[in-house]
């Protein structure tokens, strides 16, 4: 079941005519993706990837009714673009751009209290997927996914689709994957999307991915004690990593003993988690 997109969803694409937002336009088109415009400043009126661009988000959602948004902008321009969808009344905005300045996303984040009509998902994540009704909002390859009951939540781009391929070839199908970003200041948290899984009646299983730095793991970890009632697995990623050092993305930093690896998997495990020593180990832990 789709928690966040369908079949029927809409999505504009914000930067459609950049090499990026063009490439990407095209591979969600063919993985089944309601793309039904895009939208760049002084490009209104031209096509591209078989849909019309727009000048504007607003003049877009005008047009064909959009209620989602993908934006593939520079990183200093992002958050312009995160405005812009939020004030269109766009229902899920999509923000796959890195880097997105920190202070930035502390404006968009308040902005997005007097706006709770809007989720984002993201900056610097991969978007989402739904195998089920041929949906994808991001940068997830749809061949290494199939449908099943299994939900997957990850900070990490990569590792997601690493676990969603290894779940396939384990045939263990996927209800949603998600990526929600390592960036310190996320739209969408852990918590926020466990709440969804357990509430989705065709999510049977879910899969957390997570990485050094702050404590969103062990905030998820809490909730999964007290609130969930499906079995969840997981993988920490920076078990290795020195303290003090950014490893990948800007959230993943252990600093003043807050963060490591440790403390999130114990954490998960005094939940009830299993808790895999490698990414391939999680198919086998969810059977």
């Amino acid at each position: 079941m789709a928690i966040f997109g369908s079949k029927d969803t809409k999505v504009i694409v914000q930067g459609i005519t950049g090499r990026e937002g063009r490439f990407q336009t095209r591979l969600m088109i063919e993985y089944g993706t309601r793309v039904v415009g895009g939208v760049r400043a002084g490009k209104g009126g031209e096509w591209v990837e078989g849909v019309p661009v727009f000048d504007t988000v607003k003049g877009a959602v005008d047009a064909t009714g959009a209620d989602t948004s993908i934006i593939y902008v520079p990183g200093p321009g992002a958050a312009d673009a995160m405005y812009e969808a939020i004030d269109a009344g766009i229902r899920l905005v999509v923000c796959i751009s890195d880097p997105v300045p920190i202070m930035d996303m502390m404006k968009v984040s308040a902005y997005l209290k007097q706006h709770p009509e809007t989720r984002l998902i993201g900056p610097n994540c991969p978007g989402f997927l739904t195998p089920s009704d041929r949906v994808k909002v991001g940068i997830i390859p749809g061949y290494v996914a199939t449908p099943g009951p299994v939900g997957v939540v990850s900070k990490s781009g990569t590792l997601t689709y690493e676990v969603i391929y290894a779940l396939t070839q384990a045939g263990l199908g996927q209800s949603t994957c998600i990526g929600i970003g390592g960036d310190p200041i996320p739209g969408t948290n852990f918590i926020e999307v466990l709440e969804m899984f357990e509430s989705d009646p065709e999510t049977e299983k879910v899969v957390l991915i997570g990485e050094i730095g702050g404590r969103a793991e062990i905030d998820a970890a809490a909730y999964i004690k007290s609130r969930m009632t499906k079995p969840v697995a997981a993988f920490i990623a920076g078990r290795s990593a020195p303290p003090g050092t950014r490893m990948g993305h800007a959230g993943a930093i252990v600093e003043g003993g807050e963060g490591s690896a440790e403390d999130k998997m114990n954490a998960l495990r005094e939940a009830g988690v299993r808790v895999a020593d490698n990414p391939e180990q999680i198919p086998s832990l969810l059977k």
